[in-house]
């Protein structure tokens, strides 16, 4: 039996999502009322990391008048705590290693739709970005600080 040192992380992508106000948009997830977070998702095939983020924040949100500021010099990750990682990922993947980007919304609010083939979100807001760590999971509180504190000069 594997232990969860042996299990892969699953590649995918993050989307720090900015407002001509400089906030942050976060999405509350339809399957943990008290989780917020920044529109995040899997590589699909043979995608690239360009291409999955811009469609991910399309399924997401339905936003598409962007424009991509900053690739994260990094990849990121996160480990799952057990019971979230049985749930979704059946225990295949230990977490996340994400490479995050920095985009600017160059749209209205009404643009953004939640109503998506397969919604993740219930509801949405602009927010400080100060005010990030407060309204996530603890799980993906080190990785918010790590991205906030390289992309924060650019925003």
């Amino acid at each position: 039996m594997n232990t969860i040192k042996d299990l892969p992380y699953r590649k995918g992508v993050g989307i720090m999502l900015f407002n001509k106000e400089k906030k942050i948009f976060v999405g509350k997830r339809l399957d943990n009322q008290s989780a917020w977070q920044m529109p995040q998702g899997g590589i699909d095939g043979n995608e690239n990391v360009l291409e999955t983020a811009k469609r991910e924040l399309q399924e997401e949100t339905g936003i598409t008048s962007i424009q991509i500021i900053k690739q994260s010099k990094k990849q990121y990750t996160y480990d799952l705590p057990e019971s979230i990682r049985e749930r979704i990922w059946k225990g295949k993947f230990k977490g996340q290693e994400q490479t995050w980007f920095l985009v600017k919304f160059l749209g209205e609010d009404k643009e953004i739709n939640l109503e998506q083939k397969n919604p993740e979100f219930k509801d949405w807001k602009w927010v400080l970005v100060e005010e990030l760590e407060n309204l996530i999971v603890p799980f993906k509180k080190d990785l918010y600080q790590e991205i906030t504190k390289e992309f924060k000069p650019f925003i």
